[in-house]
């Protein structure tokens, strides 16, 4: 069982991202988090959730389902943070993989992961207390009719939680903002705004949305994460994604780009 929470006296990169708003997170190995990376910081980002999700949601025991977990980080932390039984269900990676990830972090009892597709989720009605989704959401989730499909696997006042890039005003038009034209990709026309997201899940009749809010600055956090696994990481495909998003981020700095968080109870 390696310690993910382990920490060297003097380590330049835990230093760099030791963040006075993600306390939790900051504890976690630096180098194991750079490893597993698959895009924003999926620590922080949780962290930045779970209050909003409450203490009901996360309380021992409850079952969560973690979707578009990538590499488990995100469940191992849930598993971690609060006692709670995660289903860490994904597409890309594989069962085996995050299987061996989880054993070696110390949950295997605690976090079982799954190969998962957002459209055929094996899941029985009203089997889980909270649904969280990590940078992933957006996905597979601006459908008008996914919410409903989604939610019908929480209890009765069960919360799903969400953290996506986002937008600071709905884009007009077909053409992408002309500071971005040169980064732009077009899986990108699936950011939206907190208030684009509370209408969509609000008029879905499938929850009440009690939060859907803006992270302020978050694109300071999204630039600096994105320049240390630029630097650090050890795989050239992911440090390769981490300097586009640094020449993305950079390009626009804080003028439309993003993070939402939004938090449903069901109906």
């Amino acid at each position: 069982m390696s310690d993910i929470t382990a920490r060297t006296s003097n380590d330049p990169l835990a230093d760099r991202l030791t963040h006075p708003r993600y306390p939790r997170s900051s504890h976690y190995d630096a180098r194991w988090t750079v490893e597993n990376q698959m895009g924003p910081h999926a620590l922080w980002l949780l962290e930045w959730l779970a209050p909003a999700l409450g203490l009901d949601a996360l309380r021992p025991c409850a079952r969560v389902l973690d979707l578009g977990c990538g590499r488990a980080m995100t469940s191992v932390f849930l598993a971690r943070e609060y006692d709670v039984q995660v289903t860490a269900a994904d597409l890309w990676v594989a069962p085996d993989d995050n299987a061996r990830r989880i054993a070696e972090a110390g949950f295997a009892d605690r976090v079982l992961p799954l190969r998962v597709e957002a459209h055929d989720l094996p899941f029985s009605e009203g089997g889980f207390d909270a649904i969280v989704s990590v940078d992933a959401y957006q996905y597979f989730g601006t459908n008008d009719l996914y919410l409903p499909t989604l939610t019908r696997l929480l209890k009765p006042g069960g919360r799903i939680g969400i953290v996506v890039p986002a937008l600071r005003q709905e884009l007009e038009g077909a053409e992408p903002p002309e500071h971005l034209k040169a980064h732009w990709d077009p899986g990108f026309w699936a950011f939206h705004t907190p208030a684009w997201w509370r209408r969509h899940w609000t008029r879905s009749g499938a929850v009440e949305v009690e939060t859907a809010d803006w992270l302020e600055d978050g694109w300071r956090d999204w630039l600096l994460w994105s320049e240390v696994c630029a630097q650090e990481s050890p795989y050239e495909h992911m440090a390769r994604m981490a300097r586009e998003s640094v020449d993305l981020v950079k390009a626009d700095r804080g003028q439309l780009l993003g993070f939402a968080r939004i938090v449903g109870r069901k109906i």
